[in-house]
């Protein structure tokens, strides 16, 4: 089976956010990362970063909280 790997900016579009997010998560040992050239993302760390982070609130990557939708966004 072929390993998909991601650049930072493919993993920023991907997750529909922009690469100085991704470099916060990389750094605060959220998000698995390698160097090959460049900082690259295998696609299984992404996918496992999204399952083990659903449901949390991860604006401040220092401080994550449970996610709480406020009413507004449900009805947006």
């Amino acid at each position: 089976m072929e390993e998909i790997i991601y650049t930072v900016a493919e993993t920023a579009k991907l997750l529909k956010t922009n690469p100085a997010y991704i470099y916060k998560l990389i750094n605060a040992g959220l998000l698995p990362a390698l160097k090959l050239g460049g900082i690259k993302i295998r696609r299984t760390s992404l996918l496992k970063f999204l399952q083990k982070y659903e449901g949390k609130d991860l604006r401040d990557v220092n401080n994550i909280k449970e996610l709480e939708v406020e009413k507004h966004e449900i009805e947006n």
